[in-house]
C-alpha cells in the first residue's frame, strides 16, 4: 500500500492563514496546518493543504 504524499513544509514560507494572514505551522501527526491567530486547523490532503475555511476544523 502507498503511503499518502507528504506536505512539502517548504511550501510553510509561502503559505498564510486566508482568514488573519498570519504565520501557519505545522502539525505532522494530524497532518494539518494551525493558525493561532484564528484558532483554526486546515487539513493537509494527499500532501495538499486545503487553505478553506469551511473546511477547517477549530481549535483552542
Amino acid at each position: 500500500m502507498n503511503e499518502a504524499p507528504q506536505f512539502d513544509r517548504r511550501m510553510l514560507e509561502a503559505l498564510v492563514c486566508p482568514v488573519t494572514h498570519a504565520a501557519l505551522t505545522y502539525d505532522a501527526e494530524r497532518q494539518e496546518l494551525l493558525s493561532k491567530a484564528a484558532h483554526l486547523a486546515f487539513p493537509i490532503r494527499d500532501g495538499i493543504p486545503i487553505m478553506l475555511v469551511n473546511e477547517a476544523r477549530e481549535v483552542e
